[in-house]
C-alpha cells in the first residue's frame, strides 16, 4: 500500500512539474523571437542609415562638383575683368598721349601759320612780276616749296593723330562694355555659388548627423584613407602607359625647402590621434575660400577628382616615389597628366569634403608612406 501511495504522489510531482518546464520554455522561446526580431529591426536600421549615408555622400559629390565648376568659372571671369581693367588703363594713357600730341601739332600749325602771315610782305604772286629780285624770288620759291611740304605733313600727321584718338576711345567703350557683361557674369556666378553653398551646408548637417557614431567615423576615415590609396594606384597605372620626356628627380635633396602649399594658419596635425588608434597623416592649412593653392615643387598630376572624405583632392607626382596631396579644395585648375611647376596655382582653397571651413588638407608620401610635412616645407 505504501509503494502505491509513493507511486501516485510521485506522479503527482511530476503532473505538477511537467507544465511549469514546458511553460518556462515556451517563455524563453517568447525571448529568443522578440531578441532576433530586434536584432533584424537594428539590422534593417543600420542597413537603411548606410545606405542614407552614401546617397548623403553622392549627393555632396554631386554639390561640391557643381560648386568647384562655379568656382572655376568665376575664378576665369575675375581673371577677364583684370585683364580688361589693365588694358583700359593702357588704352586711357595711350589717349593721354595721343591728345598731348595733338596740342603739340596744334600749336606746331599754329606757329607755321603766324610765319606765313609775318612773311606777307613776300607774296608769291608780287615777287613774280618783280624782275628786279630774281635771286630772291628763286631762294623764296625753295623757302615756300619747304614749308608748304612741312606744312601738309604736319597736317596730315594731325589728322592721323585725330583717326589714332577716335580709334583709341572707340576701343576704350568696346572694353567697357565689355567689363559691365564680365561684372554681371560675375554677380550671377557669385549668386549661384553662393545658393550652391547654402544647399550643401544643409546637406552637410544631415551628413553629419548620420555618421556621428565614433565606429562609424573611424570605419569612414579608413574607407576613405583605402579609397585615396586605391586613386592613387589606379591613377598611377594609368598614367605609366604614357610616355613624356619629362624627368621628376624626387624630393630627396630638397628637405627643408619646398613651397608651402597655401597661405593661412597652420595646423601640426601629423602623428596625432585623429579617432581611437587612427593618426593624423598629413596637416591642415586654415585659409579663404578661393584663395590659390600652390604646386610645392615641380611634378605630374597623377590625380584629380571627388574622394569622399578628401572632397575635390589633386595628387603630384614628384618622382623617385615621392607624391604630394592637396585635398578639400574648392576647385581643381589641373587634369590628371598635366606638368606643374614649382609654384604654380593648381587649386582653389575650398571646404569640400564635408568641411565646415575652407582649408587645405596636405599630405606628403614617400613610396606610398606618409612622412611629416612641415620636416619638408620651407615654414
Amino acid at each position: 500500500m505504501r509503494y502505491i501511495f509513493s507511486a501516485v504522489f510521485v506522479s503527482v510531482l511530476l503532473g505538477l512539474a511537467g507544465p511549469s518546464r514546458y511553460a518556462c520554455a515556451a517563455q524563453n522561446d517568447a525571448k529568443l523571437k522578440a531578441l532576433q526580431s530586434n536584432i533584424a529591426t537594428l539590422q534593417a536600421q543600420k542597413a537603411a542609415k548606410e545606405k542614407r549615408r552614401t546617397e548623403l555622400f553622392s549627393l555632396l559629390q554631386q554639390q561640391e562638383n557643381d560648386i568647384a565648376s562655379l568656382a572655376k568659372a568665376l575664378n576665369f571671369t575675375q581673371i577677364s575683368i583684370k585683364a580688361n581693367q589693365s588694358e583700359q588703363q593702357a588704352l586711357t594713357l595711350e589717349g593721354q598721349r595721343i591728345a598731348a600730341e595733338i596740342m603739340q601739332q596744334r600749336e606746331a600749325l599754329a606757329a607755321q601759320m603766324r610765319s606765313a602771315y609775318v612773311a606777307g610782305n613776300n607774296d608769291l604772286t608780287k615777287m613774280l612780276f618783280n624782275q628786279e629780285v630774281a635771286g630772291e624770288l628763286e631762294r623764296m620759291l625753295t623757302y615756300y616749296q619747304y614749308f608748304y611740304a612741312q606744312r601738309k605733313s604736319n597736317i596730315d600727321h594731325f589728322q592721323n593723330l585725330i583717326a589714332s584718338l577716335a580709334e583709341n576711345q572707340a576701343q576704350l567703350e568696346v572694353k567697357q562694355t565689355k567689363l559691365k557683361t564680365l561684372a554681371a557674369r560675375q554677380s550671377q556666378q557669385s549668386a549661384a555659388l553662393a545658393a550652391e553653398q547654402l544647399e550643401r551646408q544643409a546637406l552637410l548637417n544631415e551628413l553629419t548627423a548620420a555618421i556621428k557614431d565614433d565606429e562609424a567615423k573611424l570605419n569612414q576615415l579608413k574607407e576613405d584613407e583605402e579609397r585615396l590609396l586605391a586613386a592613387i594606384a589606379k591613377a598611377k597605372a594609368a598614367l605609366k602607359r604614357q610616355n613624356d620626356d619629362v624627368i621628376l628627380a624626387g624630393l630627396s635633396n630638397l628637405r627643408g625647402q619646398l613651397l608651402v602649399p597655401a597661405s593661412g594658419q597652420l595646423k601640426r596635425l601629423f602623428g596625432q590621434r585623429r579617432q581611437g588608434q587612427l593618426r593624423w597623416k598629413g596637416i591642415i592649412f586654415n585659409g579663404n575660400t578661393g584663395e590659390p593653392i600652390k604646386s610645392i615643387h615641380t611634378g605630374k598630376v597623377l590625380y584629380a577628382g571627388w574622394l569622399r572624405g578628401f572632397g575635390l583632392v589633386l595628387v603630384i607626382d614628384h618622382g623617385a616615389g615621392y607624391m604630394s596631396v592637396y585635398g578639400h579644395n574648392q576647385a581643381l585648375l589641373k587634369e590628371p597628366g598635366d606638368i606643374v611647376q614649382r609654384g604654380e596655382t593648381i587649386a582653389l582653397m575650398g571646404q569640400s569634403g564635408g568641411q565646415n571651413r575652407p582649408n587645405l588638407y596636405f599630405e606628403l608620401r614617400k613610396k606610398g608612406i606618409p612622412v611629416n610635412p612641415t620636416a619638408w616645407l620651407d615654414l
